[in-house]
């Protein structure tokens, strides 16, 4: 499933390749009825929030995009190439288009539904502006696992299975522990790493959460099996201190951590 980065990659490219121009849609199998109804209108911006897309194209016409597990866009310039597997919809101009396929959801929102998504979000930390106060308010109460807690976009939107996992490690914070045993500076500490760290992952779709010191090779760039420290590394030692990375069932998903630094 794409994680915030790599939403709000799409939403910074589709705002550069199809803002303010007059753009074609159409649903080559079907499944977007509704596509007349933004054929050949001005797409005026590209909101995000978390993982969802906002398409604005006026009052009451929002094409909203949720990419779910197997959402993904081809982009690229004209011709269109032929239509080829389950193609959801497709958007183009005079010179670029997009194509979207296995997508959770493709449909077109009212300016009240777009609301109504925004307020039961929580707060994304690749929204500048952003407060995380009521992030950490919710999570203060709930005896819940913070491993699940941050998976929850209502508590936090954007964060999914990867950095979810990196950021409790890098926290030292084991995900099993309960949201209400989180104090609040380690809260604060999740957040800032978060927003800084989320950003970097936009660049290329490569979410690197390692710091150099901690990686066999310290210098240059980091190699692509060091680049995270627990996420899909079962049984290896753990970078800092050599013990086996564990894994577990929470909420769904595969959750990962390292027993001797992260700690109950």
């Amino acid at each position: 499933m794409p994680e915030g980065n790599e939403v709000h990659r799409y939403a910074e490219r589709h705002a550069k390749a199809f803002a303010g121009k007059m753009v074609r849609v159409d649903s080559p199998n079907g499944r977007f009825t509704d596509a007349s109804m933004i054929d050949g209108r001005r797409l005026k911006r590209v909101d995000v929030i978390g993982k969802h897309l906002g398409y604005v194209f006026g009052k009451d016409l929002t094409l909203h995009v949720h990419l779910g597990r197997f959402g993904d866009f081809t982009e690229g310039k004209l011709p269109l190439p032929d239509v080829k597997g389950v193609l959801r919809f497709r958007m183009w101009t005079t010179k670029d288009f997009l194509e979207l396929r296995g997508a959770t959801d493709v449909s077109i929102f009212s300016d009240e539904q777009w609301q109504a998504l925004l307020d039961r979000l929580g707060p994304d930390p690749l929204r500048k502006g952003d407060d995380p106060a009521p992030a950490f308010a919710v999570i203060r109460e709930r005896k819940t696992p913070i491993g699940a807690l941050l998976m929850d976009q209502s508590v936090m939107a954007g964060i999914g299975n990867i950095y979810r996992a990196e950021l409790l490690f890098r926290a030292k914070i084991n995900p099993h522990r309960p949201g209400n045993e989180v104090d609040e500076r380690a809260l604060k500490a999740i957040w800032k790493d978060a927003v800084a760290l989320m950003p970097d992952g936009m660049v290329d779709r490569r979410i690197v959460t390692t710091r150099a010191k901690d990686r066999p090779h310290a210098k240059g760039t980091a190699e692509n099996s060091e680049v995270h420290y627990v996420y899909h590394r079962t049984g290896k030692p753990c970078w800092v201190c050599g013990t086996k990375i564990e894994r577990g069932e929470m909420a769904g998903r595969t959750v990962y951590w390292c027993p001797v630094c992260q700690k109950q």
